[in-house]
């Protein structure tokens, strides 16, 4: 998945199911600054960081699959909108 940025540099989202397969984890790497305020206030502590690099050269987060519960909390806390939590319906 590739985001273009209003300077137009592209930058890759990185995607994990997450909460047994429930949903989706995207971080945009092109927005996340690295602050960890989505790792502090993760319930579950399931944020760990990442060898991926975000728009200032600091590490950005990636769910541990096993811990998150899909709680959007890390989503609902990110200054950057550099988090969404995509429910997946199954049959």
């Amino acid at each position: 998945m590739e985001q273009q940025t209003a300077a137009g540099y592209s930058h890759k989202a990185f995607s994990t199911e997450v909460g047994k397969g429930k949903a989706v984890f995207t971080i945009f790497a092109g927005l996340c600054k690295g602050c960890g305020l989505c790792r502090e206030k993760c319930p579950e502590h399931a944020l760990e960081w990442s060898h991926n690099l975000g728009v200032y050269g600091t590490p950005t987060v990636a769910p541990t699959a096993e811990l998150c519960k899909a709680c959007r909390i890390c989503e609902q806390v990110c200054p950057d909108c550099a988090i969404a939590i995509t429910r997946l319906k199954r049959d």
